[in-house]
């Protein structure tokens, strides 16, 4: 988040203000372009937090591994890689049981 004048509420860098409505100028293109495409008029328009850094790392000129005006962000993750795997419940159950019995065998 940019830092903003508390009594106008503004952006008060005009760098970080020009990055922040060209990114946002770009999201909304971006989504007007999702709507036309899709004919389901209950599709999401809404874009992931990956998608808009995304727009925001290659708008944003890059000064010694900076994002001019936003400073340094952690190299791109995709968000597939955030969330662990699917297990199904009942493996987990058993396995949870299996320990239970070997701890109990432990115990006496």
């Amino acid at each position: 988040m940019a830092y903003t004048n508390k009594k106008t509420g503004q952006i008060d860098d005009s760098l970080v203000r020009e990055v922040v409505s060209l990114v946002q100028t770009q999201v909304q293109d971006e989504v007007s372009q999702l709507q036309t495409e899709d004919d389901d008029s209950t599709a999401s328009t809404n874009l992931s937090r990956f998608r808009i850094n995304e727009i925001v790392e290659s708008s944003v000129q890059k000064k010694k591994g900076r994002l001019v005006g936003l400073g340094r962000r952690p190299r791109s993750v995709p968000p597939s890689s955030t969330s662990p795997p699917f297990v199904d419940p009942e493996v987990l159950t058993a396995q949870l049981k299996d320990k239970d019995d070997c701890i109990s065998l432990l115990e006496t």
